[in-house]
């Protein structure tokens, strides 16, 4: 009872917070996408059996080029950050780990980007990448102007200028979480192979990028999660109709239709979807990559 006691209170609150910030928006998200509701709706609009139109929102949402553009969107930043953004941190990461001078600066200067504030990044990129700003005016002092661009207003490449921007923004977390995990690679191994006559590149091979495997795959769960919901950088970054046309996403769909679109039932389908690819790319991902690394951290009989 004294265990009961104890774990009751220690998870309690955190079990209160989780109930009331995670589980009743989604249960909330779900009843309201059930009705077509104003958008300064009230409680007694959910009495009114004219405004209840059942899995009418998610047809319409399923059926919208827009939102299946939205979604596709998500999916290929996903694959982007994995096919891309992984190998640069693990490359970076395994540089960084060797002895070299200046090297606690140059972890410094990678990991600036991700503390910075999305909407200061998001501004900030969003200035230099005017027609008028920073980085056309640097081409053109190098004299590379024939590759200006108007890098966020142009559909054919907004999607690829906002890549790059998460890259910068989000790789230096990447970079660190890979160093951390090459903190537990065993030194006597690489020395071991290196006695054995084996290069710096096979070491890095077969021995500490198969043993960097579990943070490997976290970061990678990590990556695919936000990326499914990204919305800040988008948001703050890319303009209004931009972003209908190119980089829209499915968070950046949901509240553009949901609160500045006076539609909050259908606003709240969208979340709805959204909430359940993420679910099911996590239950999948979880099944087939981070069962290997899950089984080892669950013990049973233990007392």
């Amino acid at each position: 009872m004294r265990q009961r006691i104890e774990i009751a209170l220690l998870v309690g609150p955190a079990l209160v917070l989780f109930l009331g910030f995670v589980i009743l928006p989604v249960l909330l998200a779900a009843v309201y996408s059930l009705y077509n509701l104003p958008p300064a709706f009230r409680w007694e609009h959910l009495a009114d059996p004219e405004r209840f139109v059942g899995i009418a929102n998610y047809e319409r949402a399923i059926g919208n080029p827009e939102f299946i553009r939205a979604i596709g969107n998500n999916f290929v930043i996903l694959a982007l950050s994995l096919v891309i953004q992984g190998p640069i941190a693990i490359g970076v990461a395994l540089l960084l780990n060797r002895r070299m001078r200046g090297r606690g600066v140059l972890r410094l200067m990678i990991f600036v980007p991700y503390v910075l504030a999305e909407v200061i990044a998001g501004l900030s990129w969003k200035l230099l990448l005017q027609p008028q700003g920073g980085v056309n005016a640097a081409l053109e002092a190098l004299g590379l102007g024939f590759l200006q661009r108007n890098w966020l207003a142009d559909p054919d490449i907004a999607l690829w200028t906002l890549f790059a921007i998460l890259t910068w923004k989000y790789v230096g977390f990447a970079i660190i979480l890979m160093l951390a995990g090459l903190q537990g690679v065993p030194e006597e191994l690489s020395e071991a192979a290196a006695i054995d006559g084996a290069s710096w590149w096979q070491i890095q091979r077969h021995i500490t990028i198969p043993l960097l495997g579990p943070t490997i795959r976290i970061w990678a769960f990590l990556s695919m999660i936000g990326a499914l919901q990204l919305f800040d950088m988008v948001w703050v970054t890319v303009a209004p109709t931009v972003r209908g046309m190119a980089t829209e996403t499915m968070a950046t769909y949901m509240v553009q239709q949901g609160s500045f679109g006076g539609q909050p039932g259908f606003g709240s389908a969208i979340a709805v979807i959204l909430f359940l690819i993420s679910l099911t790319v996590a239950l999948v991902y979880q099944r087939f990559a981070l069962r290997r690394d899950l089984a080892g951290s669950i013990t049973r009989g233990v007392r």
